[in-house]
C-alpha cells in the first residue's frame, strides 16, 4: 500500500508508472516463482538458512517500525493542533513513549 500510495503521489508520466507498476505487480509472482524452485533444495534448518531468515525478518521489522515512526507519526505529530495544545502534545509524547517501552518489553 506504501510503495502504491508514494507512486500515485509522485506524478511521474504515464509510462514510468505502467513500468512501475509492472514491476510492483510482478514481485509476489516471481517470488513464489523462485521459492518453489528452490523449495527441493532448502533446508530450513541448517544454520545459513536460520541466519538469512533472521536478517530478514529483522530488516521488515525495521522497515515496519521506521514507516509508523517515519511516515505515520510523523504527520500527526507535526499537526499544527496538536502542537499548539501543550496539554495534549505532552499527552502524545507520554503515549508515544509508552508503546515504546511496551514494545521494548515484549522483545
Amino acid at each position: 500500500m506504501g510503495l502504491g500510495g508514494c507512486i500515485l503521489q509522485a506524478r511521474h508520466k504515464a509510462r514510468s508508472v505502467a513500468i512501475m507498476v509492472l514491476f510492483f505487480a510482478l514481485t509476489t509472482p516471481v517470488g513464489i516463482g523462485i521459492g518453489i524452485g528452490i523449495s527441493n533444495t532448502y533446508n530450513e534448518n541448517s544454520p545459513t538458512a536460520l541466519v538469512v531468515e533472521g536478517m530478514l525478518n529483522a530488516a521488515s521489522a525495521g522497515i515496519l517500525i521506521y514507516m509508523a515512526l517515519v511516515d505515520l507519526l510523523a504527520v500527526d505529530f507535526m499537526n499544527p493542533k496538536l502542537q499548539n495544545n501543550g496539554k495534549m502534545g505532552v499527552s502524545a509524547n507520554v503515549s508515544l513513549l509508552g508503546s515504546a517501552l511496551m514494545l521494548h518489553l515484549a522483545v
